[in-house]
């Protein structure tokens, strides 16, 4: 939608898709929420050290090496965000 706002009104592109303009500008003001902006910082971090091990890496191993780079996170974070990236050992 927002590529489209130059070519076509945000009001006629909601009705469109169904969708409330206010949730499109609620979007527009701040796409991810903070939480999801730390998810993606904290997969990008493990998911190197896990390449970095050689793909071998469990969530425990690298909620260890998370908590050495000094990030507070609990091992249920870590695996759930393993698994959301499809990183298994």
């Amino acid at each position: 939608m927002a590529e489209h706002r130059s070519v076509f009104s945000v009001r006629a592109m909601c009705r469109c898709l169904r969708l409330h303009p206010s949730g499109f500008y609620a979007w527009i003001k701040n796409p991810l929420s903070r939480r999801a902006q730390e998810d993606a910082r904290q997969t990008e971090l493990f998911k190197e050290a896990w390449e970095e091990s050689g793909n071998i890496y469990g969530y425990r191993k690298r909620h260890d090496d998370l908590c050495d780079l000094g990030e507070t996170c609990c091992p249920n974070r870590v695996a759930r965000l393993a698994r959301l990236a499809g990183i298994y050992a």
